[in-house]
């Protein structure tokens, strides 16, 4: 009886040194865990604001050039419509097929990826502060953050994104 009884001891300790390890080892690896988090959001962010750089320029030079097709081609139309005679202008105007002009549609596409490419911004940036906020709660929590320093683990450095454009956000795209 007296080596059940110190049997059944020994099992809860084991068992409780074996959760309490649990718990340190969880807590440990859910911070690093959020670090990654963190990090990702960041990278986030950065593609992103490289896709607004790479998408907007490319775009815009399409649609200035596509601007300036539409514009050389009906010049070209009402300058030979003016070398012709009167009596061709009437059937000229008549059975003259215009180019459809898509110049706007152009400019439509732009302004539809300039909004989805700053909404992608902002929302990362969204994403990018809560994984902070959440980080940040969870290191500085009892007992975690007594866990963690007994661990010798380091609490990264984390800000929260500002919103505002950086440098070599697109400006003055059309140069006026």
């Amino acid at each position: 009886m007296k080596i059940k009884s110190i049997l059944i001891t020994l099992g809860i300790c084991v068992a409780v040194v074996a959760f309490i390890f649990s718990f340190v080892v969880s807590v440990s690896n859910r911070a690093v865990n959020m670090e990654e988090m963190i990090y990702e959001s960041e990278a986030a962010i950065q593609v992103q604001e490289k896709r607004r750089v790479d998408l907007v320029y490319n775009l815009v030079d399409t649609a200035e050039a596509y601007a300036g097709y539409e514009s050389q081609t009906l010049k070209d139309i009402v300058d030979a419509r003016n070398q012709s005679d009167s009596a061709q202008i009437t059937f000229q105007a008549i059975a003259e097929q215009y180019p459809e002009l898509k110049a706007n549609e152009q400019y439509k596409q732009l302004m539809t990826e300039l909004s989805l490419t700053e909404n992608l911004i902002a929302e990362h940036r969204n994403n990018y502060n809560k994984q902070v906020k959440t980080y940040k709660q969870y290191v500085r929590k009892f007992p975690n953050k007594q866990i963690l320093n007994m661990m010798g683990y380091e609490v990264i450095d984390t800000e929260y994104t500002e919103y505002d454009a950086p440098q070599d956000a697109p400006q003055n795209l059309f140069g006026e």
